[in-house]
């Protein structure tokens, strides 16, 4: 199973709105006979590539799987029938399929025969998935809110300037992380003043080889220019005119963003947290100190300590000159 979680992640940084997902064939006596994964949207699932791999031999193999085997048709077949179809004689899997429309799976290959175990490893099979994870099961994305504060947390000095708070190491981090993720969404106001390209590129403004580029959304109901930069031809843009969060996430779940990445400005992410919608915060801290100027986050109607929200440390890495703390936020305390 780990070697399946492995030739998930080796696969592809972002398979959204699809989950990452491995698959080892193992003969009768142990032997691999095949790796497979699924590499996005539209391309072979994971089992179905393991089986392609092994052809005839996998009749009788076992197929250890990090996610139930789905038993829908969507852009590709069903994966239960594929196995029963190739004559597995059993199969393991780590993590119960969470959505309703493809799970199943289990069941059809149990009432075809094949022997079925679950949950080994499901917590790391959880863990890769994150996003997808919860956005199947809640019905709205997972959003993760990134930062770039000093050390007395501000986001801007006294006069409005931000470039640059943190470090061209912290920056390309950034970006690494940006294409984890199937959206990228800031303010009108952020584009309207900042004009940014939200696209994945380098220090010397190149695009970075991570695959698809994410959806570039704007929130609000300021007109955007139509020489805006987001709304150039290198990423697909969308502009929500609205401020309500809920339905702009409903929005972004109906078009299957799975993975928020909040950016943008200090109201934005008051709005947000207010609304209970922040699951994840990504801080780069710089060793700098203004000592005044925009703080990192505002509007958030928090007025007492005792209603503070409240996170869990999940990482900290020393990025550069700067420093990457990465939390969950403890739902009981939003």
């Amino acid at each position: 199973m780990r070697r399946a979680l492995d030739a998930a992640r080796e696969a592809t940084e972002n398979a959204l709105p699809n989950p990452r997902v491995g698959c080892v064939l193992l003969s009768p006596d142990g032997a691999t006979l095949a790796v497979g994964a699924h590499h996005g949207a539209g391309t072979p699932h994971a089992e179905v590539e393991a089986l392609s791999r092994a052809g005839a031999a996998a009749r009788g193999a076992t197929a250890v799987v990090t996610l139930e085997p789905c038993n829908h048709t969507g852009r590709t077949g069903p994966c239960s029938d594929a196995l029963i179809a190739a004559g597995v004689a059993r199969v393991v899997y780590a993590q119960g399929d969470p959505n309703p429309a493809a799970s199943g799976g289990a069941a059809r290959l149990r009432a075809a025969g094949v022997e079925v175990e679950s949950g080994l490893l499901a917590a790391e099979s959880e863990a890769l998935n994150l996003a997808w994870t919860h956005a199947v099961r809640t019905g709205r994305p997972y959003v993760t809110w990134k930062l770039a504060a000093t050390l007395d947390g501000r986001s801007a000095a006294a006069d409005g300037t931000s470039r640059w708070i943190t470090g061209p190491t912290a920056r390309l981090d950034v970006q690494r992380l940006r294409a984890g993720c199937d959206a990228i969404l800031v303010g009108t106001g952020t584009v309207i003043t900042d004009d940014p390209r939200l696209t994945l590129r380098d220090e010397e403004d190149a695009p970075l080889p991570y695959g698809r580029q994410p959806l570039r959304v704007a929130m609000g109901e300021r007109p955007i220019p139509d020489d805006a930069r987001v709304r150039d031809a290198e990423a697909p843009f969308l502009h929500l005119v609205t401020r309500d969060v809920d339905a702009a996430l409903a929005e972004l779940a109906a078009r299957e963003v799975r993975h928020v990445w909040l950016e943008g400005g200090p109201r934005l992410a008051g709005a947000f947290l207010g609304a209970d919608r922040i699951d994840e915060v990504v801080a780069y801290v710089a060793p700098a100190l203004l000592g005044a100027g925009t703080p990192a986050l505002n509007g958030t109607g928090i007025g007492t300590i005792a209603d503070a929200v409240r996170l869990d440390l999940t990482d900290v890495t020393q990025v550069g000159d700067d420093l990457r703390m990465t939390a969950r936020v403890r739902k009981d305390s939003a």
